[in-house]
């Protein structure tokens, strides 16, 4: 990179518009002038250990590198319609942080942002801390690997997803989801991934009422259950399960294969159901 800025504040708007091939280190984005779209169109800029109180900062900036940085709750929808964007060891505060970006990778990030990724393409998140609302909404192409995770409504309509080795303590995760596979993780909340289409849950260990109801296609190989009493319900289901299920009820077709089941509740359908339930000896 060409050139440096360092030790610099910017409250101005659009302060550094259409910076390019800089390095930016040490720097404040705040003040009083309360100044919006401060990186505003950058292309090929370096942010080091920088501070940002400001609104709009990275819209449309392309081949980023931002680490050791943070945004607080003031940076509102901090990094929308970028794109080759590598965030690494930075605090990611402000609500929508992130949207409608192409080829975005974080590393070692905490984030604490509801609405926070929505739209996104082609995203990689991986050894970070998230608490969010609508965590990711209709994003496509993710690969997440150890994550701790903590909100409600996340990876609604999300397609093409591969989750590994992650803590997701999340209410009504994977509504409408496709293509997701989730390996080797803890997935805790309430009704999770009801109407989803070909969800695959590898040594998970799944906790929480009502789970994994009108699903296509759902899959679960060698995960354990606790809490999940009413699972099943109306969905098209491949499971062999360790341990005990709480309950099972109306399953729609395929097979559930558990060590236990506390009850099947066959009654009040409004569909047949073909499913087959083994238990203990009948494995």
């Amino acid at each position: 990179m060409n050139e440096k800025i360092i030790g610099q504040t910017f409250d101005q708007e659009r302060a550094l518009y259409n910076l390019k091939d800089t390095q930016v280190v040490d720097c404040i984005f705040a003040g009083p002038a309360d100044g919006e779209s401060a990186l505003k169109e950058s292309r090929d800029v370096a942010l080091k250990n920088c501070r940002f109180s400001l609104r709009y900062p990275l819209w449309h900036s392309k081949k980023f590198l931002m680490e050791d940085s943070s945004m607080d709750e003031l940076t509102r929808a901090a990094i929308w319609y970028a794109s080759d964007g590598t965030i690494k060891n930075s605090i990611l505060g402000g609500i929508k942080c992130l949207r409608e970006c192409d080829r975005m990778k974080l590393d070692g990030c905490t984030i604490h942002s509801p609405e926070f990724g929505w739209k996104c393409r082609d995203l990689e998140i991986k050894n970070s801390q998230v608490e969010s609302e609508y965590f990711l909404l209709e994003c496509k192409d993710v690969q997440i690997d150890h994550l701790k995770m903590k909100g409600k409504y996340s990876f609604q309509y999300i397609e093409s997803m591969k989750i590994d080795h992650s803590e997701l303590d999340t209410k009504d995760a994977f509504w409408h989801s496709k293509n997701v596979t989730v390996e080797n993780s803890v997935i805790k909340g309430e009704y999770l991934g009801w109407y989803s289409e070909g969800l695959t849950l590898i040594h998970c260990k799944i906790i929480g009422t009502q789970p994994l109801c009108y699903c296509k296609n759902l899959r679960l190989i060698d995960c354990t259950m606790e809490e999940t009493d009413l699972s099943f319900e109306y969905s098209e289901v491949d499971a062999k399960v360790k341990g005990n299920i709480l309950s099972v009820k109306n399953p729609k077709s395929g097979k559930i294969v558990a060590d236990s089941i506390g009850e099947i509740v066959r009654e009040d359908s409004i569909m047949q159901s073909t499913c087959e339930i083994c238990v203990g000896e009948e494995r």
